[in-house]
């Protein structure tokens, strides 16, 4: 038996061989990726989650705050409210859809497009910290990566919800109304 080890078979400084615990790997990305973020969103209502409703506010066209709720799979009574905080944040407006008096379109605010920004700002920060072990050109070479095996899971199994499993991982706190 050869005493030399292949660079997949190295042990990582958490005692494990290389190439052989993707999930843990994952893992480990993933819980270092929520703790970071989570600090650097602490200045926006409900840190990562307000953070994700602007995002998909400013960023796509989703019609109404159902559809909000859907497409972040966040429950809709649990949606109200963290619209509610974000709009008396001043970040978000409801409108009256005018192809549906009875629906109501999320709409960003100027200040919410500028906390946004701030934030994408903080987020690729923390996004860079938690990447800091790979060097600086492997960085995007990982994200985009990462981006085309999710986009080709969910083009494959539209069903698969990937926010479930964070949140089995990663539970959020419930929302009391007025907190």
């Amino acid at each position: 038996m050869s005493t030399a080890t292949s660079a997949s078979q190295q042990q990582d400084p958490g005692g494990l061989q290389r190439g052989t615990n993707f999930g843990w790997s994952l893992g480990m990305v993933l819980r270092r990726w929520h703790e970071y973020v989570e600090v650097a969103l602490q200045e926006l209502p409900h840190a990562s989650r307000g953070y994700h409703i602007l995002a998909v506010v400013v960023h796509e066209d989703v019609p109404t705050q159902s559809a909000l709720a859907t497409r972040l799979v966040i429950d809709r009574s649990v949606m109200t409210y963290l619209i509610d905080d974000l709009e008396a944040a001043g970040l978000i407006e409801r409108q009256r859809d005018p192809r549906d008096r009875r629906a109501r379109r999320i709409v960003a605010t100027e200040l919410g497009r500028q906390a946004l920004a701030a934030a994408e700002e903080r987020v690729a920060h923390a996004e860079d910290q938690v990447l800091r072990g790979l060097p600086e050109e492997q960085r995007g070479l990982f994200r985009d990566a990462v981006e085309r095996a999710a986009e080709h899971i969910v083009a494959a199994t539209p069903e698969t919800d990937p926010c479930l499993a964070v949140a089995r991982v990663f539970p959020q706190p419930e929302v009391t109304p007025g907190l």
